[in-house]
């Protein structure tokens, strides 16, 4: 247990004794009582928002609840000061032999420290970056990277069983973009004009896959249809692009367990089984979203669509 919960177990439990007198009613919910860094330092170690979070239920007002609290908290010898502050916020300032026993165990426990089973070993799949695998990875990936790979290690830290997922989005009209735009670097690679025209990638990160191409087939794609070359070109490309993206991850310390392709879901059922599934609990209907907000694109026009209800999860 860290201080901050010991400090949370105190202020429960100086609510639950308020409750036996009778100074707050029982059945209060207190799931939402917290124990935090105070703002502003300068006003404690510690501050509290129960009186805050139980003056509605309690039917008091939040000072007279805070009140209470800090006298209950001030025979706990942990606790130094318990100053009411704003409309019931509580700070609190701990007694200075908290400390040295605090560093003692810090030293103890080492690199365990803080580590916790309140996952119990449940699992948690996080799903981060998920780049598209149409170019090298950019700062805004970067920073996905580095979120998601924070938030797992939390996890996993915290006892939670977590498998870290890459998405990859290989079975959309982004990759299909790519192999042209990678076939023509091919044709480059051949000493003919690439004809990069509007819409393609015109990266020169996709220079070597031209020459990787040409090692590949030689000359044999050469001025063959688009229908003999496309689905050949897409998946080298695509792998191709998805190794400097493994290494970029790898340079940043982040580490998939898992892979998950997208195009290897079509034409298994899956995803026509999932919709059938979410539309039979209501999350999805056929709709049409309100225009942008602000000025509307002159090319915006209502259509009928399959949407998520995300309203039901608490999206506003």
């Amino acid at each position: 247990m860290n201080l901050f919960a010991e400090i949370r177990s105190a202020v429960t439990d100086a609510l639950g004794r308020m409750q036996a007198e009778g100074a707050l009613p029982q059945g209060l919910d207190l799931g939402q009582v917290a124990v935090e860094p105070p703002r502003d330092p300068a006003h404690g170690d510690m501050a509290t928002n129960a009186a805050m979070v139980l003056a509605k239920p309690a039917g008091k007002p939040p000072r007279e609840i805070a009140d209470g609290l800090a006298a209950k908290l001030m025979e706990d010898p942990r606790i130094a000061g318990a100053d009411v502050a704003g409309p019931g916020f509580l700070n609190l300032r701990l007694a200075p032999a908290l400390s040295p026993g605090l560093i003692a165990t810090v030293l103890a426990e080492g690199a365990g420290y803080g580590r916790s089973q309140i996952g119990q070993g449940q699992k948690v799949n996080v799903e981060f970056v998920s780049a598209n695998p149409t170019g090298p990875m950019h700062v805004g990936h970067v920073r996905g990277a580095v979120v998601g790979d924070a938030l797992s290690n939390l996890l996993a830290f915290a006892g939670w069983n977590v498998t870290r997922e890459y998405y990859i989005n290989d079975g959309g009209a982004q990759v299909d973009v790519l192999a042209r735009s990678a076939y023509e670097r091919y044709r480059e690679a051949h000493g003919l004009e690439p004809e990069i025209r509007e819409g393609l990638y015109p990266g020169d990160y996709l220079i070597p896959v031209g020459e990787a191409l040409k090692a590949k087939y030689s000359d044999k794609l050469l001025d063959q249809p688009e229908s003999v070359w496309l689905a050949d070109v897409r998946d080298f490309a695509t792998e191709i692009m998805m190794e400097m993206i493994r290494q970029d991850l790898a340079a940043l310390g982040v580490r998939m367990d898992l892979y998950s392709s997208e195009k290897a879901l079509y034409g298994t059922g899956k995803i026509e089984g999932a919709i059938e599934t979410l539309r039979a609990k209501g999350l999805i209907y056929e709709g049409v979203l309100e225009p942008p907000k602000g000025k509307t694109p002159d090319d915006w026009e209502p259509r009928e669509q399959t949407l998520f209800r995300s309203t039901a999860h608490g999206d506003d």
